[in-house]
């Protein structure tokens, strides 16, 4: 059975490019287009497709917040984030927001077909770019403690390192101890790094960082 997507997309070219290309994918079927927010949310509504994907900056409502309302409404279709924008800070929210992939507008038409199937197979998918943005240090899952883990999963999730630290009964200062030596051990420069570097790595899942 085809994957069924909905695409939604203010630019005219940019969304008549992926028409093009996503019509030409025998397992992938485009059931529906919009050009803004609105028109998007209506289409996951009313089609329930398999795969959302979503433009970030959209008239109205924008992707990320589409997400959120997907996931809060407990809605089948997993949103796939399509975007100019790589910064890390866009990433994160995306992801806080429900999504299960973020591809850039430069990716190759190859790299989209695949996001769509990893996404609508229940996986997380990030663009090759992104995942590179983020460091291709040379590290082993073992190399964190069973302390650094709990530190980074906590903090990656937003709590603060007071707060941190009131849930695992340790100081303060304690956890910014742990975290300058998970950073130091990732490769990252900040908590927003040391998230994406984790998921990459395997060292927490997705679902790890999201629970509340």
């Amino acid at each position: 059975m085809a994957i069924r997507v909905i695409l939604a997309d203010d630019h005219p070219m940019t969304r008549a490019g992926l028409v093009a290309y996503l019509e030409g994918e025998p397992d992938i079927e485009l059931v529906g287009q919009a050009v803004d927010g609105d028109g998007a949310w209506q289409l996951i509504e009313s089609l329930s497709p398999d795969v959302a994907l979503l433009d970030i900056r959209m008239p109205g409502t924008d992707g990320v917040a589409i997400a959120r309302r997907i996931k809060a409404q407990g809605l089948p279709s997993a949103p796939l984030m399509l975007t100019s924008y790589d910064s890390k800070q866009y990433v994160i929210a995306s992801l806080r927001a429900g999504a299960k992939g973020y591809i850039l507008k430069t990716t190759t038409p190859g790299e989209l077909a695949q996001a769509i199937r990893v996404v609508a197979a229940g996986g997380l998918y990030l663009d090759s770019e992104v995942a590179t943005a983020v460091g291709d240090h040379d590290f082993l899952p073992e190399s964190l403690s069973a302390r650094e883990r709990e530190v980074l999963e906590l903090a990656a999730r937003g709590l603060s390192s007071k707060e941190v630290a009131e849930r695992l009964f340790i100081s303060e200062r304690t956890v910014q101890t742990h975290l300058a030596s998970i950073y130091d051990k990732l490769g990252a420069r900040n908590k927003t790094e040391a998230m994406l570097l984790a998921l990459k790595y395997g060292v927490v899942t997705l679902e790890e960082l999201l629970e509340e």
